[in-house]
């Protein structure tokens, strides 16, 4: 093991694979920052440079970049309530909260520190439990997948901060966008108005950039400018993070958990992972009424949890080839175009080559503390420019990141719709993430229901007879009827009250 240690640093201590990590390091930075461009979509934009690379340069810019842009996607949902990636979503709101609470260091000192802890934290995972994990996530069939896309549905009654029934309308709404097009079962046009363009269906990204950015940009056109933030240095981003680690080192832990548990599930990725631990977070704390107001608490676990799934998708990736998410599929390609194929025989016969792949994930969320504290001072001084520079700028990025997502106009069609739906709902008081989480979650929930019941020839026992499939079913219809409980708890407490005091 020490030989192939040391096999490993001389693998990754090539000036090559140094520059290469930086760079993408920076690029990852910068991409996940802008809203509209995913870190799927700036992994996805490496691939053709990493033709040029040799195949551990190449795996560390994928590395590299992957990473810093999951972080990065805070940066502007903390400071414009616009999130830069779909991971950051679920949390966007709380971070802009406490920057308007003058809390804007704590805020991203959170999401940097957190992050950087959560990838490492993944990174064991990976080196540690890879095989017991990988062996769970081929126990599931799609009657597990089921009810876990459900369970990710349900957090949307669990974080919202309005009325759990028009959070729950809005994920419906969510899930009818989802139905758009003919990538279903049956492969039959839904909802396309003979329209070419809506046979691909609605893409989540162009979704999320209309209904937090472009929806911003209108409240922003119509309401009056609110009290300037204190024109004040920003202070020290980390000061704080030790004492936050101490006090919620559960949070943390738990959210690193709940990451590495989904990031090793095909198909769910960061953007479940950071919704289902704010759900949780809100749900456990011992002040879930102060969520939503600015409170670091859910920042903590999501920030963790969305890093943690980023390198424990590698996981099923380089054990069996299947990937975890978006961003360990391209992998997988670089991998194979590279020579190194995934498999067990991975392990034994290039384990130099896998044991430089943790060092390089190790490297990158050392490198995301400073580099990444670098990209808060530079993006802080939005904070100071008047909104009337600030949002033209936005829209730009909001239509330059939708073309770029389908290269035609259709995506910038989409995202100026979706703006309007959210500045409408919004208005109304239903939560526009509720509906992000539909659109997102909602093709999973259906290819899985549809092929299960093929399975079973349309009997519905198959759902509940498995056990991890029972388990996962009575916490997803748990969570469904929570708020029904809560409101027939809070019906009947005065009653109880009036009755024994009139005894």
């Amino acid at each position: 093991m020490l030989k192939t240690l040391i096999e490993a640093f001389a693998l990754i201590s090539t000036w090559e694979v140094i520059i290469a990590m930086f760079a993408a390091s920076v690029y990852g930075l910068v991409i996940g920052s802008l809203p509209g461009l995913s870190a799927t979509m700036a992994t996805a934009l490496l691939v053709p440079v990493t033709f040029y690379l040799s195949p551990i340069a190449a795996i560390a810019t994928i590395v590299a970049a992957s990473s810093m842009a999951i972080f990065s996607g805070d940066i502007p949902g903390a400071l414009l309530r616009i999130p830069g990636t779909p991971a950051s979503a679920a949390y966007a709101d709380e971070a802009y909260a406490m920057t308007r609470k003058g809390q804007a260091e704590l805020a991203l000192g959170a999401g940097v520190w957190f992050s950087a802890v959560g990838g490492i934290a993944g990174v064991l995972s990976l080196m540690i439990l890879a095989p017991p994990l990988a062996e769970i996530a081929l126990s599931f069939s799609t009657f597990e997948y089921f009810w876990l896309a459900l369970l990710g549905l349900m957090c949307a009654t669990l974080v919202a901060r309005s009325s759990p029934v028009k959070a729950i309308a809005g994920m419906f709404i969510g899930l009818l966008v989802s139905c758009v097009g003919i990538e279903n079962p049956g492969g039959v046009p839904r909802f396309t108005f003979g329209l070419t363009d809506l046979f691909g269906g609605i893409e989540p990204i162009p979704a999320l950039v209309g209904v937090f950015a472009v929806a911003q940009v209108m409240r922003a056109m119509l309401t009056p400018e609110p009290p300037p933030l204190p024109r004040r240095k920003f202070g020290s981003i980390m000061a704080g993070q030790w004492k936050l680690t101490k006090k919620y080192h559960w949070q943390m832990t738990r959210g690193n958990i709940v990451g590495i548990i989904i990031g090793v599930l095909p198909g769910a990725g960061a953007d479940m992972a950071a919704w289902v631990s704010y759900a949780m977070s809100k749900r456990f704390s011992k002040e879930p009424e102060k969520f939503g107001t600015g409170h670091v608490e859910g920042l903590v676990e999501a920030g963790a949890s969305n890093n943690a799934s980023i390198a424990s998708g590698w996981v099923p990736s380089l054990l069996f080839g299947i990937p975890g998410d978006t961003i360990a599929a391209i992998a997988i390609g670089v991998l194979y175009m590279k020579g190194l194929n995934p498999g067990p025989t991975l392990f034994t016969e290039k384990a130099s080559s896998m044991y430089a792949i943790y060092l390089m994930f190790i490297i990158a969320n050392i490198l995301m503390i400073p580099l990444g504290i670098a990209m808060i001072r530079v993006a802080a001084y939005i904070l100071l420019a008047p909104r009337s520079t600030v949002m033209p700028i936005i829209m730009l990025c909001c239509a330059v990141g939708s073309f770029a997502i389908g290269n035609n106009m259709f995506g910038v069609v989409t995202v100026a719709a979706f703006g309007v739906i959210g500045y409408v709902m919004e208005a109304n008081g239903y939560p526009v993430a509720a509906m992000v989480l539909g659109i997102v979650m909602g093709t999973m929930v259906e290819q899985a229901f549809v092929t299960s019941l093929i399975k079973s020839d349309g009997s519905i026992l198959p759902f509940f007879e498995r056990p991890v499939a029972a388990i996962l079913a009575a916490m997803a219809i748990g969570a469904l009827l929570w708020p029904v409980m809560v409101w027939v708890w809070r019906k009947l407490k005065p009653v109880q009250t009036a009755a024994a005091t009139s005894r």
